[in-house]
């Protein structure tokens, strides 16, 4: 059995943003991954990976098929995971292998870690792609029991009040009118299964597909709500085009229309999720607006 070495990196973030589950988590990883190793009998095959909140180990099955090993906290977010593979079945979405729902830890098929939608140089070329693995992904319904857009909603708005003394009179401008979006659309958030963080460096080259998405953090509610991943990603393209804001609008455009969506209410919830980083961003005590999300945001209130 190979000595499991935790990154420095994947530890600092356990710590930074979990505390002491988090801490937890990282002391019991070499363990916890030798045991799930054995459970599967699984051989390590390659050098360990890793996000901000997995570790993932490069394996070899039984019977000779490759795999990877993904091990995360086990909370809120992380269960509603293999919930939402299972569902899609590899329908736009990297398959399900095996699971322990005691840990979280799950068994995926392989793909290649090393080829993301980042790697394409054309920006309207990768949009495009991502686009099209959205769609296949929100056609399907979310199962009962998956955390609501609805409540999430709610949830913002509350806090709201509350946020707005940190900011100058020009964010909080932003805000309100984020809030004031959002507040109009609380009573129908959608019933869609989401996936919550699909920007570039969550799609990967495959073997079976061309490009399939990892790392969901599934949701039940309107697409809408899923497209600020690809606004914000590749940011620097989006600079580099000299008018923010008619590029911003370019690739909503461009999404909406692939996804079919009414561009009133995707613009809505798009600004609910900027509503949403925001409100992370103080939680995580950042000084001052994100540059990105207020200008993604200011870009879109013509819609609403």
């Amino acid at each position: 059995m190979p000595r499991i070495v935790v990154p420095e990196e994947l530890a600092r973030t356990q710590i930074k943003y979990n505390g002491e589950p988090g801490r937890a988590f990282v002391d019991g990883l070499p363990e916890l991954a030798s045991a799930q190793l054995e459970r599967w009998d699984l051989t390590v095959t390659g050098p360990s990976m890793h996000g901000m909140a997995s570790l993932v180990l490069p394996v070899r099955r039984a019977d000779g098929t490759p795999a990877v090993l993904k091990l995360q906290i086990l909370d809120e977010e992380t269960e509603s995971e293999p919930v939402g593979l299972r569902l899609w079945d590899g329908d736009g979405a990297v398959r399900l292998l095996d699971h322990d729902p005691d840990t979280g830890t799950m068994v995926l098929e392989a793909l290649t870690p090393d080829r993301s939608l980042s790697a394409i140089p054309d920006d309207a070329e990768a949009l495009g792609i991502l686009t099209g693995i959205l769609a296949r992904l929100v056609a399907h319904p979310a199962p009962p029991g998956m955390r609501r857009l609805g409540d999430i909603a709610r949830a913002m708005l509350d806090q709201v009040p509350g946020v707005l003394p940190a900011f100058t009179p020009e964010e909080r401008r932003v805000v309100q009118t984020c809030a004031g979006a959002v507040a109009d659309l609380v009573h129908e958030p959608g019933d869609r299964l989401l996936h919550w963080d699909l920007h570039y460096d969550n799609v990967l080259a495959a073997g079976r597909e061309p490009w399939l998405a990892i790392d969901p953090k599934p949701l039940a509610g309107d697409p809408g709500f899923d497209l600020m991943p690809a606004l914000d990603n590749r940011w620097d393209d989006i600079v580099a085009t000299g008018d923010v804001g008619r590029a911003v609008r370019r690739r909503f455009d461009h999404m909406t229309e692939i996804l079919g969506l009414d561009r009133r209410r995707a613009a809505g919830w798009t600004l609910g999720r900027a509503l949403q980083n925001i409100l992370w961003d103080v939680e995580d005590g950042e000084p001052a607006m994100d540059d990105v999300q207020k200008a993604v945001a200011e870009a879109l209130f013509r819609y609403t």
